[in-house]
């Protein structure tokens, strides 16, 4: 019985997150235009 009240929360939970972020929307998700450093810096 604990674990079917447990799994039912967890869904609740996870529902309720789903919907949230559904209400604010997501992340534009736009990238920096300045490039990223993949060199690796000369040791003195």
């Amino acid at each position: 019985m604990r674990a079917l009240v447990a799994a039912a929360i967890g869904l609740a939970a996870a529902l309720a997150i789903v919907l949230t972020v559904t209400a604010i929307g997501v992340p534009s998700g736009e990238t920096s235009p300045d490039p990223l450093l993949t060199t690796v810096p000369e040791h003195p």
